[in-house]
């Protein structure tokens, strides 16, 4: 009877140990969730801050931007959205206009050409594919900078210089190669079994491209089209480079001219434009989130 009562009190002993390991373990876990919470908060704003600096300055009064630490307005000063609107010599419409036809042409060329090139170079065979892939990624390491000068050359000689055609033909000819370096990814994931049978029905290969490789790379597309938006919308370096008269200029050059090196500068409105310069960028991705987050996933950006 002893050694059954004996047993009987080591198990209830060990139970109860097991029961406050548990049970720390469960706090261990809890608190270092709450500290993994706290941290990523805490993260959040300081990657946050400038955009809320950014909106609190375009509502403040010229005299409070960079006078005051503070991110609330004394007073919110909605004219510098309406007054910034038409301080230019043209309006920001036309500007956003502007913006707007280079952004969605681009955004066009980027997907159509780039992804037939990544198509032939996922799907089809032909004599040195491998080396030219190599060669397309190797394009990827040569800055921009580095081919500014020959392509303005070149452009000036077309008599591209001063329109848009410099910012809207490369698109066309597949120039980006991260996009066709992208869609190769998610090209290759896709049975090969599919393409067997369409070739088996009759079935050419741009048929095949057409009817069942693009509709089921919705994802991968999106995931470009919402990178080359932001790219194209906010690019400052090649409109400056290419487009001289003010009718012409896209937003992030109309976003320049609020600063005057020999008189004053419009810092409010200037921000109050910038404010407003990020809207199609942020309704774009708010729109399409879910396939830019499937894109990225199964195209092996991950």
């Amino acid at each position: 009877m002893k050694t059954n009562a004996t047993d009987t009190a080591v198990r209830d002993k060990n139970a109860q140990i097991a029961h406050e390991i548990r049970l720390g373990q469960k706090r261990r876990a809890r608190r270092a969730r709450i500290y993994k919470h706290i941290f990523l908060i805490g993260m959040s704003i300081v990657m946050l801050y400038p955009l809320f600096w950014l909106l609190a300055s375009s509502l403040k009064p010229e005299n409070e931007i960079f006078s005051t630490l503070t991110l609330w307005p004394s007073e919110f000063n909605w004219d510098n959205y309406t007054e910034g609107w038409n301080a230019l010599p043209k309006s920001f419409t036309v500007f956003y206009m502007n913006s707007a036809i280079v952004t969605v042409l681009s955004v066009i060329g980027n997907l159509l050409s780039c992804s037939f090139a990544a198509y032939a170079f996922a799907r089809l065979q032909f004599n040195g594919k491998n080396l030219f892939f190599a060669l397309m990624m190797m394009t990827l390491m040569i800055p921009y900078h580095v081919v500014l000068i020959p392509q303005y050359v070149l452009f000036l000689n077309l008599g591209w210089v001063d329109t848009y055609l410099p910012l809207v033909v490369p698109r066309f000819l597949a120039s980006d190669a991260f996009f066709i370096f992208l869609m190769v990814q998610f090209f290759r994931q896709l049975p090969r079994e599919l393409d067997e049978a369409a070739m088996i029905d009759g079935c050419s290969p741009y048929k095949i491209y057409w009817v069942i490789i693009l509709p089921l790379s919705l994802p991968a597309m999106g995931t470009a089209a919402i990178f080359s938006l932001i790219w194209v919308w906010e690019d400052f370096l090649a409109p400056l480079i290419y487009l001289n008269d003010i009718k012409s200029y896209t937003v992030p050059l109309a976003l320049r001219l609020f600063l005057d090196q020999e008189g004053q500068s419009i810092f409010g409105q200037m921000f109050a434009m910038s404010v407003l310069s990020l809207v199609p960028v942020i309704v774009f991705f708010i729109a399409f989130q879910k396939l830019i987050v499937r894109g990225i996933a199964t195209s092996g950006m991950k």
